[in-house]
């Protein structure tokens, strides 16, 4: 498989993705056009939004996590508007030296995140793609704040839902694994295939068209994009059961919920 080595002349993974999720994240960093699509995709799958709000919120149990486990720098990759509760907004108050590298293909999404961020030494935001692993991990701007030698945290949880099996998953990941020491984490979230979601692409198509390209994975693959890292209890699970908090609202049948996430460690 052969990756593009530069950074992105354009949007590479369809239109307003990252800003698809500031809708539904209840953001403003979206055009009426951004909007018209939500729109579109909630008429034909109206659980989209609690999903993305469900896995924010995984998203800031997880950085809890690893910061009490003694991380304290993070590279997010696909990660649009920093805003919402992102991982600065919840790494810093916690421990205010915590490094933060935003990434995404989309470059209105950088030049907003480039321009919330401005005044913040301990984060950046970077216009690259995740496939563009040499261009990703010897970026100046990168190596600033990210030391490759501590521990880093990998977060890829919006970032398999925009990479079809054609273009080999586990081969964008492993030169990220490879490249960060022992003690190093793997954060990845994905869709598994449901009647439900079958029926809303279904219905998009009849409305309004070709739907965004979405592809699914079931547990045991999400799984296998782990090797040689120790999953981290409780293992593959759908989000809402990915070390719950005591004070957040109860999911209804959780284990319902078909978006399974895992994080691994590197021995």
């Amino acid at each position: 498989m052969t990756f593009p080595t530069e950074a992105p002349d354009e949007l590479g993974y369809g239109p307003g993705l990252a800003r698809l999720r500031d809708c539904w994240l209840g953001g403003s960093h979206h055009s009426e056009q951004d909007r018209a699509v939500a729109d579109h995709i909630l008429a034909c799958a109206p659980q989209m939004p609690y999903l993305v709000r469900q896995r924010r919120m995984l998203q800031q149990r997880m950085v809890r996590y690893l910061i009490n486990h003694g991380v304290d720098q993070f590279l997010c990759f696909d990660a649009g508007v920093p805003t919402r509760g992102h991982i600065h907004e919840v790494a810093q108050p916690l421990l205010p030296g915590a490094r933060v590298v935003y990434l995404d293909p989309d470059p209105m999404i950088v030049q907003i995140g480039q321009n919330l961020l401005e005044g913040n030494e301990h984060t950046t935001y970077l216009h690259a793609d995740a496939r563009c692993a040499a261009h990703v991990l010897n970026h100046p701007d990168l190596r600033k704040l990210i030391n490759l030698d501590e521990p880093v945290a990998i977060m890829m949880l919006d970032t398999l839902q925009h990479v079809p099996d054609r273009d080999d998953p586990a081969a964008l990941i492993t030169p990220y694994t490879g490249a960060v020491c022992p003690g190093s984490y793997l954060a990845l979230s994905q869709f598994s295939q449901t009647q439900h979601m079958l029926d809303g692409l279904s219905l998009f198509t009849q409305m309004y068209g070709q739907p965004p390209a979405i592809p699914f994975r079931e547990p045991e693959q999400l799984t296998r994009l782990f090797t040689d890292l120790d999953l981290i209890e409780p293992g593959i699970v759908p989000i809402p059961l990915w070390h719950p908090d005591p004070d957040q609202d109860t999911t209804p049948d959780p284990e319902r919920i078909r978006v399974y996430t895992g994080l691994g460690r590197k021995p």
